[in-house]
Formats: C-alpha cells, structure tokens, sequence
C-alpha cells in the first residue's frame, strides 16, 4: 500500500516539508548550541525561499499554501521562540522572574505567529503585499543577531516582543523581488557556511561579517521596506 502523499503532493511541497524538518532540529539543537540552532533556522528561511522558485517553476499543488503555514510554524514561530528561551534561561539561570518574562515573551511570539500565518493563508497568499511581519523575516533577524553575537537576554526579550507586536500589525510589507531575495539567500547561505566550526577554521571571524550583513539587510527591510521598498505597480 503505498502512502497516501505519492501523486497528490510535488518536488515543492517536499522542500516545504524538508523546512518544517530543519524547524524541529532547530528546535533540538537549541536546548544544546544556540548558534547551532540559529543556523538551522536560517536552512529552514532558505528552504522556504526554494519551495516557491520550484513551485512557480514545476508548479504546485493545492496542499502547498497549507504545508507551508504548517511548516513556518515549526521553523519561524517555535524554533526561534524556544532559541530566545534557553538563550536567556542560561544568562539568567537564578532571575526568575527574568526568566519568565521571556518565557512570556517567546509564547507571544509563537501565538503572532500562528496568529499570521492563519491570516496570510486566508487573505494574502495571492497578494504582492502582506500585512504585519512575515514570520520569515522575524526568524531571520534573531538568528543573526545570535550569530552576530547580540546574544544579550536584554536584547533577545526586547526583540522577541518586538517582532511579536510587529506580526500582528497592519503595516503592510511588500513581497521581496526576486533579484533581493536571492541577494539575501546567498548572505544567509553564506552566514550559514561560515559561521560555523569548518567555516570558523577556514576563514576565521569573517563569517560573523556575514551574519551582520544579514541582520543589516534584514533590520533595513523591517523598519524601511512598508515606506521605501519599492511595489510593482
């Protein structure tokens, strides 16, 4: 009996599933290494990028806009949320009630982002814009900021609010082009490779350049992109 997926799902919706995968490791790997974590988050925002190139150019199928809420689940809501937990759960080990400030904080965060992710399903997945943060990006500018080094649980609770505020917000942010989103896939593939231990033997603290890179590039779209990116018309 073969299983009930085979001709009802495509080459797209297994990279999706593939990041709802990187999202449960992400996950894992938090409780150990947190840089190990946020690098698998930024595998995850890469396979989210790829499984719509292949979808637009091997087509899709009607369960992808649901596997890919699914799997942002996972990678963009609890892989980073449970990163920013044990981040500050170790810094913090003996300030409870810090502690349980950013416990609050990284469930907020996971609730915008199953909030949003809903929303976008329903209303923008044929749409050029969205309205509030994309879950992407969120998850994309705490794993830089950890790679970057802002691992300071100042920084991580204030951002996790932040970001969490920001999802379910009506600001409307348009989709990237795709010449930026290959910009920003490469810098993520890059601080991905280069940030950790072969990458840090090879080339040393270059690859820290490159998670500030990203985390530039991805604070820029944050704060500028609802008034200065450019729509099409």
């Amino acid at each position: 009996m073969k299983p009930r997926f085979v001709g009802e799902m495509g080459l797209a919706d297994a990279v999706t599933v593939a990041n709802a995968a990187l999202g449960f490791l992400a996950a894992v790997a938090a409780t150990v290494d947190v840089a190990l974590a946020a690098r698998l988050i930024l595998l995850a925002a890469i396979a989210d990028a790829l499984d719509g190139v292949v979808a637009r150019r091997r087509g899709g199928t009607a369960v992808g806009e649901y596997l890919d809420s699914l799997a942002d689940v996972a990678s963009f809501g609890v892989a980073p949320a449970l990163l920013v937990a044990v981040a500050v759960r170790e810094a913090w080990a003996f300030d409870a009630l810090g502690v349980g400030v950013a416990l609050f904080g990284s469930a907020l965060f996971v609730a915008a982002a199953v909030t949003r992710l809903g929303l976008y399903t329903a209303y923008d997945s044929d749409l050029a814009e969205t309205e509030g943060v994309q879950t992407t990006l969120a998850a994309t500018i705490l794993s830089a900021g950890v790679l970057a080094g802002f691992t300071d649980p100042v920084i991580l609770v204030s951002l996790v609010y932040l970001l969490a505020a920001l999802m379910v917000t009506t600001i409307t942010y348009p989709d990237l082009h795709a010449q930026d989103a290959l910009v920003m896939g490469v810098v993520q593939a890059l601080a991905v490779l280069l940030t950790g231990p072969v990458g840090r033997r090879l080339v040393g603290d270059l690859g820290r350049g490159f998670a500030f890179g990203l985390l530039f590039l991805a604070l820029a779209y944050l704060f500028l992109g609802p008034m200065f990116y450019w729509r099409r018309d």
